[in-house]
């Protein structure tokens, strides 16, 4: 016999989630459908007394057929970068193709939205979850395996062997470009960082230093500035680089952002791209083929990650007990116009 709180919770409605948060009824209607045209604030403020009123449970009990919604959930950082949009486009296509819906979240890198973003979707809002480089998977990963609930880390090595992951070689990428400016004749390489709580970053830090111990250039730390994978930290750490003694003749940022702000702040140095100081990013966002010069970098398949990914959630959904997969995409280097041969 079902309890009065199972019972006041069966039978709220998406009148009651309009009066809670003070909204229209349409615009609950819209949260709960995904709709468009919905301020980030307001669908947030939604679903808040959706989770609070317990109408996620009347969710699940409306959904398709066979228990399921149809809906991934989409978690990622932001919504500022080519990086991000051509993931989720490679998502979306995905998805469209299974006829599923996509449900999107930002958490800003925050770790506790992270957090409370996965609690809510496993409550039958949906069937399954992507998030992109997301910064402490640790913290609720274990609670998505113990609701056997099917997510899919993107871009990050996973926490374990029971992780499903899809990455690209991010060290190998680096070491490719840091060698490309070693065999340009370039002996001081200063490097950008991402965020170092992020395993992509560390990577691509660990590819340029065996790059320069591979050819034996010496190391030195002073042109090693770390970033967090922001445009004002590659503007800044350029700035810092480009006081060195021994300035740099080359900057290898650890994405395109960071790339393109080092690229201003060695012209505000009244310095030239790639004559002074050859720059090259990584990622191979939309941009980076636009500006000039033209950006050279590590092309990371960001689309194919999105599909790949998406495709193993589809698949662990047919397949609860599909053995966990890890997947390295490949880079490349792409080469266009902002590195040049060092001059003797």
């Amino acid at each position: 016999m079902p309890r009065n709180g199972d019972r006041q919770k069966a039978s709220v409605t998406i009148m009651d989630v309009a009066s809670e948060a003070d909204v229209s009824y349409a615009t609950v209607s819209r949260v709960v459908n995904n709709g468009p045209h919905v301020r980030a604030e307001t669908r947030e403020r939604v679903q808040q007394a959706m989770e609070r009123l317990g109408y996620v449970v009347n969710r699940q009990a409306r959904s398709l057929a066979g228990g399921r919604s149809h809906v991934i959930g989409v978690l990622v950082p932001d919504l500022g970068t080519g990086y991000i949009g051509e993931i989720v486009r490679g998502i979306d296509a995905e998805l469209d193709l299974a006829l599923h819906d996509l449900m999107l979240y930002t958490t800003h890198r925050r770790a506790a939205k992270e957090a409370r973003y996965v609690s809510t979707l496993t409550q039958g809002i949906a069937d399954g979850l992507l998030i992109v480089l997301p910064r402490d998977p640790a913290s609720f990963v274990q609670t998505l395996r113990q609701h056997d609930f099917p997510y899919v880390l993107i871009d990050h090595q996973g926490t374990n062997e029971q992780d499903h992951a899809v990455g690209a070689t991010n060290w190998q990428g680096a070491y490719n470009a840091t060698e490309y400016l070693i065999k340009l004749g370039h002996q001081q390489i200063g490097f950008i960082t991402g965020s170092m709580d992020l395993g992509c970053a560390r990577d691509r830090l660990a590819g340029y230093q065996a790059a320069l111990r591979t050819h034996h250039v010496a190391l030195d730390p002073e042109l090693i500035y770390e970033g967090d994978f922001h445009q004002p930290d590659g503007y800044a750490g350029a700035n810092k680089l480009l006081k060195h003694p021994a300035r740099p003749t080359a900057i290898f940022a650890s994405n395109d952002v960071m790339a393109m702000s080092v690229m201003d702040a060695v012209r505000e140095c009244d310095l030239r791209v790639p004559e002074d100081v050859s720059v090259i990013g990584f990622d191979d966002i939309p941009q980076a083929g636009y500006v000039r010069p033209a950006l050279t970098t590590v092309r990371q398949p960001l689309e194919q990650m999105g599909r790949v990914a998406t495709q193993m959630l589809l698949d662990l959904l047919q397949d609860p007990e599909a053995k966990p997969q890890r997947i390295e995409l490949p880079t490349e280097l792409v080469i266009r116009d902002s590195c040049q041969a060092r001059s003797s």
